[in-house]
């Protein structure tokens, strides 16, 4: 029997891991993706069969990769991208429940809404519950993305981790560009409600190590064919969060990125 996750910030379980097997057989097969791009995404190990947590008997599982195993404490951002999440395939009523989803939080206005998290700071994580997540306005994105990078979770973050994380040539920031420029050519998918999940150990500078920050892309489940078609839709909201990430880390430093966007 499965159990639960120790660092999962969102996300579900039913049906839909169906549609998610079936992407990355497609992507694991792929020879048109690129070397530095396959390791955006998580290592597909194929399927196990397990015990279904509704007692049903052995189901198929997917077999991934643990993306936070080499983390102790990790701090998560996970990073809904896109204005529209829903799929040309899904029922009217999943279409209607998205649509009103995406106009009540930031996906429509931003491109982009935070689903989960989980910040570290020595008294424990700062873990939200759901619904204040889903209430976040454009400021509340901003606070988040500087407590992400902060050595406190209060109303006036430091921001102290900021360059290493954000910046140089192996910050998340840098990260989020390459993927940015592979969007602007790829028109094999379209990734429908599809995360970026930012994480990294704050413990690694309390030991004077260097910072180990990864920049994921998680949730296939509603993966489209492109039909030679580049998708606008998760390359809007990916410009969006960087251009959101790039004034955090200019204003840690005094200097701004935006002529890289």
């Amino acid at each position: 029997m499965l159990k639960v996750p120790e660092h999962q910030v969102a996300g579900h379980d039913d049906e839909r891991g169906t549609r998610e097997l079936t992407f990355y057989h497609s992507f694991s097969s792929n020879t048109r993706i690129p070397h530095h791009i396959r390791r955006f995404f998580p290592v597909f190990h194929g399927t196990q069969l397990l015990k279904a947590s509704d007692g049903s008997g052995l189901r198929p599982h997917l077999v991934l990769q643990d993306i936070t195993s080499d983390h102790l404490n990790p701090s998560i951002l996970d990073i809904k991208i896109g204005s529209r999440t829903w799929y040309l395939e899904a029922s009217n009523d999943y279409i209607q429940n998205c649509f009103h989803r995406d106009k009540t939080t930031t996906t429509v206005s931003l491109g982009f809404r935070i689903c989960g998290l989980q910040i570290y700071n020595e008294s424990g994580f700062w873990k939200p519950g759901r619904k204040l997540v889903r209430n976040f306005t454009a400021d509340d994105v901003r606070s988040v993305l500087r407590k992400f990078v902060s050595s406190n979770v209060g109303p006036e973050p430091d921001c102290c981790f900021a360059r290493s994380v954000y910046g140089g040539c192996d910050g998340i920031l840098e990260r989020l560009l390459e993927l940015k420029t592979w969007f602007e050519d790829q028109t094999m998918y379209h990734f429908r409600s599809c995360s970026v999940l930012l994480l990294f150990d704050k413990e690694s500078f309390l030991r004077g190590k260097t910072p180990f920050a990864e920049v994921k892309l998680i949730d296939f489940a509603h993966v489209e064919d492109g039909n030679g078609v580049i998708d606008h839709n998760f390359l809007g909201g990916l410009c969006s969060f960087i251009k959101f990430v790039s004034q955090v880390l200019a204003d840690s430093k005094g200097s701004t990125m935006e002529d890289k966007i």
